[in-house]
């Protein structure tokens, strides 16, 4: 290289760099959120915390970056640092949360530290740019490469990292970015280098690519400390963490950790939501699903002689495609999703609702919990509303509405919600008739639905097909029967101007299990 042109490469190579360092950082911003979404809850609140945790320490970075005194040394020990600490994030927050339960203060520490060291970035490059003399040096520059580099972080984390990695390898993944930016930059900048320097960023570099190849066996350890049987599927997608654990013949559905069935006591729960809709109705031809990618609420419509046509709506094809084709997965609904009269459909809910104008006797929600806006959204008045203008004449619908112990207040402003949504047959005097009921089921406790409809159903005897191992006519008397504590109180509906059910959802858990 002649001397002519060794600094028009390291302004060319501090520029890239420059992209290379955004899209790490703004990846390990996405890594913390989604980690505290997974392990904390309620993604909404966590993504805003740590992006408001994350930049407020981007700017402090900024201030202390003044403290540097040499600014390529300063540039180089924040990548190493960055590769460390960002690097391991992931590993190192799922290991801490398998073993201790708990990962807030660790989660935060490790963002507080990104945050700041990140935020060093683009106040060295450019003094190293401006020590270099860099022909016509724009600041602007710098930051519209930064901004260009978080976009690509943006787009490719829900559409190729995580899809292709998983969490676990795309924290490490983009470690060893951030470390073999320092390692160009080492051999760009030589003869400002020290052995120090390339001794210890080669230490740092080689654990990381061995955390890397080891990744796997680092997940297999991790999950092993939050779940208790033995993994037998795991991959995250564009939507979610999928996680299948197996003892036995016994066989649980985790999604983003959360259990969503067991098959020892599954029936319970889906005999409970599926068929007193499916009984009180006058016929149940046609029949909407969304949600129950698990196949175990169409395995129970299917029962039912006289269904016709069953869709089911579930925005994950990871999640169906798993219980159609996986043979012991779907040998626990029956392989229902094989069944000629099934159509499955992998969009959202809202959309797929919006789009169609078909009628369906029976709409049934099998739908997550609603810990967050998004999901409070299909529980919302206006969603019911546009629910009760695909049903049928004589229809109805009904929702899994959570526990009416754990979350009394939520549970009851489901019904509040459905009671104040527009009645297609009475559109001036809004309100759809409710049946609230509920039952136990081990795996998640006392737990409820919400039947609606447009006008009253006959609901005192249900005509239940044959072979269920729990509804019966004793059980559906008692299902409908409230004690003191779980008995109706005064709730606002949801709507998605307030979502108030949210907060009833969060507090109602919070305060059992703080």
């Amino acid at each position: 290289m002649t001397t002519a042109h060794a600094p028009r490469l390291r302004e060319v190579w501090l520029l890239a760099a420059t992209f290379l360092v955004a899209i790490a950082g703004l990846i390990y911003e996405l890594v913390a959120a989604t980690v505290s979404s997974y392990l904390l809850g309620e993604s909404v609140r966590q993504f805003s915390l740590v992006i408001g945790v994350f930049l407020s320490s981007m700017g402090l970075g900024s201030w202390l970056s003044r403290y540097v005194g040499q600014a390529f040394s300063g540039f180089v020990w924040a990548q190493v640092l960055l590769g460390l600490v960002g690097g391991f994030m992931a590993p190192v927050l799922f290991l801490v949360y398998g073993w201790m339960g708990d990962v807030g203060l660790p989660l935060y520490g490790m963002l507080i530290a990104v945050g700041v060291l990140s935020g060093m970035e683009i106040p060295l490059i450019v003094r190293i740019l401006k020590e270099e003399g860099a022909r016509e040096f724009r600041f602007e520059n710098v930051l519209t490469v930064d901004y260009v580099g978080a976009l690509a972080a943006s787009l490719a984390f829900p559409l190729l990292i995580i899809p292709h990695l998983g969490l676990m390898s795309a924290s490490l993944a983009f470690g060893a970015l951030n470390l073999a930016v320092a390692g160009l930059s080492l051999w760009v900048f030589r003869d400002r280098t020290t052995r120090v320097q390339v001794t210890l960023w080669a230490l740092a570099f080689a654990a990381t690519l061995g955390a890397l190849w080891q990744s796997e066996r680092i997940v297999s350890v991790a999950d092993a400390g939050l779940y208790a049987d033995t993994i037998i599927y795991d991959q995250a997608t564009p939507y979610q963490q999928i996680t299948v654990t197996a003892y036995r013949d016994r066989v649980r559905l985790f999604l983003d950790h959360s259990i969503q069935f067991d098959s020892i006591d599954e029936y319970r729960y889906h005999e409970m939501l599926v068929h007193p809709a499916m009984a009180m109705v006058p016929r149940a031809r046609n029949v909407l699903i969304l949600g129950g990618g698990d196949g175990m609420a169409t395995r129970e419509v299917l029962r039912h002689e006289g269904v016709e046509a069953v869709t089911l709506v579930d925005l994950d094809p990871a999640v169906t495609t798993l219980f159609r084709d996986h043979p012991d997965l779907s040998r626990l609904n029956a392989r229902a999703f094989s069944d000629p009269r099934v159509t499955v459909v992998n969009q959202d809910a809202w959309e797929f609702v919006e789009a169609s104008d078909t009628l369906y006797d029976v709409i049934i929600l099998d739908l997550p919990d609603p810990k967050n806006l998004a999901l409070s959204r299909l529980y919302s008045r206006s969603f019911y509303g546009l629910l009760a203008e695909r049903l049928s004449a004589h229809g109805a619908m009904v929702t899994q509405a959570g526990s009416p112990l754990f979350a009394r207040e939520a549970f009851w402003s489901i019904a509040e919600t459905f009671e104040t949504a527009t009645n297609p047959l009475s559109p001036g005097r809004p309100g759809l008739w409710t049946l609230p009921y509920h039952s136990y089921v081990p795996s998640f406790g006392e737990w409820g639905f919400m039947l609606a409809a447009p006008q009253e159903l006959g609901s005192e005897s249900l005509p239940l097909p044959e072979g269920l191992r729990y509804l019966n006519a004793d059980e559906w008397q008692a299902a409908r029967l409230f004690a003191g504590d779980i008995a109706r109180v005064e709730v606002e509906a949801n709507t998605l101007q307030t979502h108030a059910l949210v907060g009833y959802y969060l507090d109602g858990w919070d305060r059992w299990f703080p």
